[in-house]
């Protein structure tokens, strides 16, 4: 054959080995797609491109958004998608409402300046938990957060004890939440008097202006609960600790950090 096509033959085995063997670009590739597929699995399959080429540049490897995408398509990666998200808040009752004192304004300078504190559900195949959370602005941290079987006003009140005590007891912080029953109960009330905490509301069904705390919810069902069945209260429990004291707090990356975990932009200020 080599004869006929007027070809020699060191030349034809070398032409057929090539697809034996992988090219330089080949090569790139599956090292690039090895490194995404270990990047995504070490997210728990809740990282984007985006947070992927943060990831991979942490460690060394520099990849611009469009590659990280391409090598998650090629891959069939997707993390997980959102969906809606449904607010739990009663405000139909007559206790005493304090004035928004947030207005949409999340900025803040240094920890413990505001606050905010939210509720949401959690359905297991034993029955629905309610989860309350307060988290700083200043990093975004979840500071305290309570879970319980019934939506009452000690629930809010456990989740802000833990902020106090995690916090080191801090005054004069505002602590903003909805206008739900259990944040305006007398149990509630009394907890940031006793602590000279300053009391904040949204205003009558707007959820802006508790957006952050609905944000972290949203967050974290897209990321921990939906699709997922839940067969026992204490497994739902264990989650949202793993989640919230392991995941969120220590290696989550934060837009309003630029990018990196609420505990790691602590540690950045303080330094």
């Amino acid at each position: 054959m080599c004869r006929v096509l007027v070809a020699s033959r060191s030349g034809y085995y070398r032409w057929l080995g090539r697809d034996k063997q992988p090219t330089g670009r080949q090569q790139q590739r599956e090292l690039l797609d090895q490194l995404v597929a270990v990047a995504f699995a070490a997210s728990k399959k809740r990282s984007g491109s985006p947070m992927l080429v943060l990831d991979l540049k942490a460690q060394g490897h520099h990849f611009d958004r469009k590659t990280v995408a391409a090598s998650m398509k090629r891959q069939q990666l997707r993390a997980k998608a959102a969906k809606k998200f449904k607010a739990t808040t009663n405000s139909k009752h007559n206790l005493p409402v304090a004035p928004n004192l947030l207005q949409q304004d999340f900025s803040v300078t240094a920890p413990n300046q505001k606050w905010v504190s939210d509720i949401t559900y959690l359905w297991t195949d034993e029955g629905w938990l309610y989860l309350a959370v307060v988290i700083d602005l200043y990093s975004r941290m979840v500071i305290g957060w309570a879970i319980a079987a019934r939506m009452t006003a000690d629930l809010p009140c456990q989740a802000l004890k833990m902020a106090l005590w995690r916090r080191k007891m801090p005054k004069g912080v505002i602590v903003h939440s909805d206008r739900g029953s259990q944040y305006c109960s007398a149990q509630y009330q009394a907890v940031l008097t006793r602590h000279s905490l300053i009391c904040s509301m949204s205003a009558k069904g707007n959820c802006y202006d508790n957006a952050c705390a609905e944000s972290f919810f949203h967050t974290m069902k897209v990321e921990v609960i939906h699709g997922e069945r839940f067969a026992a209260r204490e497994e739902m429990r264990q989650t949202v600790f793993e989640y919230i004291e392991v995941d969120y707090n220590r290696t989550r990356r934060h837009s309003a950090n630029g990018c990196i975990s609420p505990e790691a932009f602590e540690k950045q200020q303080a330094a």
